[in-house]
């Protein structure tokens, strides 16, 4: 019987979040960084992309990365996988999980990916395929699902046609992407009630964004629904660099703190990741918009 209190965080900063910044963080920077999430009690990270490093620089060290982690004991490592191309380098690398993208919007697939959305889904299940054939778990996100910068309104019924069409290719579990932040929680309930006619919800995940700060009411909405997996990116940083207005994920951080309030369990260590959060922001020589990180440098102050 599944444990309806236990919710399962999916780390994506050291991908999505890196991804989209300019400062280039090291190598050895991005191990350590890595390491510390996963003694944060995090079990699921998603390291790095296999992609061109022509299209995404800031992650252009991924083998190396794959390669020399040191991995702890019951933690997935997880990479993003474009194509075939990527496959064979994540295969090499001996990542844990697969996961593949697909943009619930046509144009989106045009400028992220140079392809319409039918052309992405055939190269997609042939990466799928051989990804399972290899005894690799693959893990699908359909971004744009609640809203396109280029297109506007995504119809639901276009966002559950292509998330079967994930299924049928042997996804183990769905991220469901508010990529641009657009969505509010009556829009999470009704994508989410849609879509949970035909997938199971411990089959499906919210990959959110804060861009209009509702990022964590909408975690709430889908934590009210029942849905119990949901990405997040320690001190908040990422967003897509091929969407408008995509602007940083919700921080780990503050996911774990609303999870502590709701009496659900995480497993995940609040002041380990909080440090963790301060740690690479130091990195980047920029402030990031974490609240936990925020309220832990006003320690002592009160108005």
């Amino acid at each position: 019987m599944t444990d309806s209190s236990q919710v399962y965080v999916r780390e994506v900063g050291p991908r999505d979040g890196l991804q989209h910044e300019q400062t280039w963080l090291d190598t050895a920077d991005k191990l350590n960084w890595i390491e510390q999430l996963g003694e944060a009690g995090l079990t699921y990270i998603e390291i790095t992309s296999f992609v061109s490093p022509s299209w995404i620089p800031a992650l252009a060290d991924a083998d190396e990365v794959a390669r020399t982690l040191k991995k702890s004991p019951g933690v997935t490592y997880a990479a993003l996988v474009p194509n075939r191309k990527g496959l064979e380098r994540a295969l090499l690398a001996n990542i844990d999980e697969v996961a593949i993208f697909l943009s619930a919007s046509e144009t989106h697939n045009q400028k992220n990916i140079n392809a319409d959305t039918e052309s992405a889904l055939a190269r997609l299940s042939r990466v799928a395929e051989e990804a399972r054939q290899s005894g690799k778990a693959v893990r699908g996100y359909l971004s744009m699902a609640f809203g396109c910068p280029y297109e506007g309104k995504v119809e639901v019924d276009e966002v559950e046609r292509l998330a079967e069409r994930l299924f049928e290719m042997g996804v183990t579990e769905l991220s469901l992407g508010d990529t641009i932040g657009i969505a509010g929680p009556k829009q999470i309930e009704a994508v989410i009630s849609r879509l949970g006619r035909m997938i199971p919800l411990e089959r499906l995940a919210l990959h959110p964004h804060n861009t209009y700060g509702t990022g964590l009411a909408n975690i709430y909405a889908a934590f009210q629904l029942g849905i119990r997996r949901f990405d997040g990116s320690t001190g908040g940083i990422g967003g897509c660099p091929y969407a408008r207005g995509a602007s940083g994920n919700v921080a780990t951080e503050d996911l774990v703190y609303l999870m502590q309030t709701l009496g659900a369990k995480t497993g995940n260590d609040l002041v380990r990741l909080t440090s963790s959060a301060q740690w690479i922001e130091k990195r980047l020589g920029r402030p990031l918009p974490s609240s936990q990180l925020q309220l832990s440098k006003e320690e002592g102050r009160c108005l």
